[in-house]
């Protein structure tokens, strides 16, 4: 288990708020962004989500599921039809049902047809790249490594990402009441009843780490399911326009507005979410050991999908990690694949006919819009083959967990 930190002391100007200790090159920081840019991002990392937490505070006094339950149906039907709703949850749903007048439903539709466009690809880049991406931060990953879920369950988490993402970019699905909107709030009370767990066990590290899933790490996890992915799919030859890549990143301002993340902290445009990431990156560590181990679970999640005893399914699960482990390096480059111990790709050399295929194959997809809509349908029907196999023996109701694995 990842060893707890002494605190340290820093000398502060008057008024200045210490960074954890895994904020770092801060010298480094301040001359290429700019002090007033660090000044504001450090207090972010002793932030939570001050409404979830009051809300799992709430569920915590009801009984068991109990809370869970209101708010499911709360945010089915509305919160005036549901009798006794504690206030911190009606709040929750009330706020969430408050659509901001900056929400574009025309460049949320957009960004959805654009995901779904890029078919299985998209997938590839969500696991190979967005995924892994969050793995680099050795502050960052804390939270999942006392979890436990993607060491012992990597196949089960990736399907539920899978779930969360496709039925964020569906037409419609982020509606007020739709499943999208839905799952988004159950996703941020996860973390809330996640972040109020690790603070009760007394082994998480908050001056290295600062809090458990905070504001910092919540505006980090907007930009890989935003930037991340249009980069990630313009790296293997997807065509994705201007116009689609700002319609990507207001989707998920939207997201991450109902997710809990602080307006100033939630990008409004491709140039501003670039910059925020340059901050985020000049200023975490290198890759630790967690995030070796959190990868390698990941690239090693076939071999949990069902039984690989046979020599024929044993292969299959081989290939698929293999392939993984060629996307990392196609979409993390080198010298972050060395960082995470990834070995060499023998398909390294298949990646400009691989980009030249996919190109070609977006230039006659953009010919016309029929054939605009026959794309959009096979990526669409490629998720919904992903979440019917990861349904196949489980389903995802995105309910609290009730214990960390890495905490027994």
């Amino acid at each position: 288990m990842v060893a707890v930190a002494t605190s340290r002391a820093p000398e502060l100007r008057a008024g200045q708020v210490a960074p954890p200790t895994r904020f770092k090159n801060e010298a480094s920081a301040r001359l290429r962004h700019g002090s007033a840019k660090i000044d504001h991002l450090i207090p972010f990392f002793h932030r939570g989500d001050p409404l979830a937490d009051d809300v799992i505070e709430v569920m915590r006094a009801l009984p068991k599921g109990a809370g869970f339950a209101m708010l499911r149906e709360a945010a089915q039907r509305g919160s005036r039809a549901v009798p006794g709703l504690p206030r911190a949850l009606a709040r929750l749903v009330d706020e969430s049902e408050d659509v901001p007048r900056w929400v574009d439903w025309g460049a949320i539709a957009r960004a959805g047809r654009m995901f779904f466009r890029a078919g299985p690809l998209g997938g590839v880049v969500l696991g190979s790249g967005s995924i892994v991406f969050g793995y680099l931060s050795p502050g960052g990953n804390k939270p999942l490594v006392f979890s436990g879920r993607l060491q012992e369950q990597a196949a089960a988490r990736l399907d539920e990402t899978a779930r969360f993402v496709q039925a964020v970019a569906r037409e419609g699905g982020m509606r007020p009441r739709a499943e999208g909107w839905q799952i988004t709030l159950r996703v941020r009370l996860i973390h809330a009843q996640v972040r109020r767990m690790l603070l009760d066990s007394g082994r998480y590290d908050v001056a290295a780490w600062g809090v458990p899933i905070n504001q910092h790490d919540m505006a980090g996890t907007t930009l890989l399911f935003s930037i991340v992915v249009v980069e990630g799919l313009r790296r293997l030859g997807v065509p994705v326009s201007d116009d689609d890549a700002e319609a990507f990143i207001h989707l998920w301002r939207w997201v991450g507005h109902l997710s809990g993340v602080h307006p100033e902290l939630l990008p409004t445009s491709m140039a501003e979410a670039r910059a925020l990431g340059e901050l985020v990156r000049d200023t975490q560590g290198e890759p630790d050991r967690d995030s070796r181990a959190l990868t390698r679970a990941l690239l090693d999640s076939p071999f949990q999908h069902g039984r690989v005893e046979r020599r024929a399914d044993r292969a299959f699960a081989e290939r698929q990690s293999a392939i993984g482990t060629f996307f990392c390096r196609a979409l993390h480059g080198d010298d972050v694949a060395d960082s995470l111990g990834l070995a060499r790709s023998p398909l390294m050399p298949l990646l400009p006919a691989l980009r030249a295929s996919v190109q070609a194959y977006h230039a006659v997809v953009s010919r016309s819009a029929a054939a605009e809509r026959r794309a959009r349908r096979i990526g669409e029907k490629y998720w919904d083959d992903v979440i019917k196999v990861g349904l196949a023996s489980t389903t995802y109701d995105f309910g609290l967990p009730e214990r960390l694995a890495g905490l027994r």
